[in-house]
């Protein structure tokens, strides 16, 4: 069975591949990420004299960029600011590239954004605060990066989020409990990070690795369960 993440992308980018006219600022904007990716070194190019419509990846709808689809497609550097002007993205899919960098504050401005993947790339640095009122997020997967920092009570803003994962970073600190209170989640990995404390049993029930993590060492162990008797109860489907 596809995972949630691979359903949701695939209902996203199976409507359109191909793009409406949009308008100028929008068009710029795309041209900005492709210099500043590196687009003539992307494996699927975009020829600039050509319309938006023949661009790889595209998805837009009554002339605005509602998907980015670029996943696997040789990107290098980081996302210049100007990207998160694209304020009607809905899904966006850039995982398996060489992005950097760190995630800057204006990613709340993607107030729209329902699918987040960014996984297996080089971004660093601490997630930004303004990623956690983007209360439209479903799916968040940020695995397989160099993000460090400790991880939010906010993420219990994300009500509608049915898959995180965090998996392979160096998060730290404790795992907030506010994630026993997003009902809708059904998939999460937090594994293979620098977390500390204990997490519930339904917590460790919905990470595949059972919130393995490396100590100061490098050393892999398990956090423990904490008592549950005080805990609010997670809906796993």
């Amino acid at each position: 069975m596809k995972s949630l993440a691979t359903l949701f992308l695939a209902f996203v980018f199976s409507l359109n591949m191909f793009a409406d006219t949009v308008s100028d600022k929008e068009k710029d904007v795309l041209i900005k990420l492709y210099h500043a990716t590196n687009g003539s070194q992307w494996k699927i190019k975009w020829d600039l004299s050509l319309s938006v419509s023949t661009w790889y990846g595209v998805h837009a709808e009554n002339g605005k960029v509602t998907a980015l689809n670029l996943a696997d497609n040789n990107l290098k550097g980081e996302l210049p600011l100007e990207f998160f002007d694209l304020i009607n993205l809905v899904a966006v899919d850039f995982h398996k590239n060489n992005l950097k960098g760190a995630l800057p504050a204006e990613i709340g401005k993607l107030n729209q954004l329902q699918i987040l993947c960014l996984s297996d790339n080089e971004i660093e640095g601490t997630l930004p605060n303004s990623l956690y009122q983007i209360a439209t997020l479903k799916v968040l997967l940020l695995n397989s990066n160099k993000f460090s920092g400790s991880f939010s009570p906010e993420i219990m803003n994300l009500k509608y989020l049915q898959n995180l994962s965090l998996f392979n970073n160096s998060f730290e600190g404790e795992i907030p409990k506010e994630l026993e209170k997003l009902n809708n989640l059904s998939e999460l990995n937090l594994s293979y990070n620098k977390f500390k404390g204990s997490v519930s049993r339904n917590l460790t029930i919905l990470d595949s690795l059972n919130m393995t993590m490396f100590d100061d060492n490098g050393n892999p162990f398990l956090l423990d369960i904490n008592d549950e008797r005080k805990n609010e109860n997670i809906t796993v489907n």
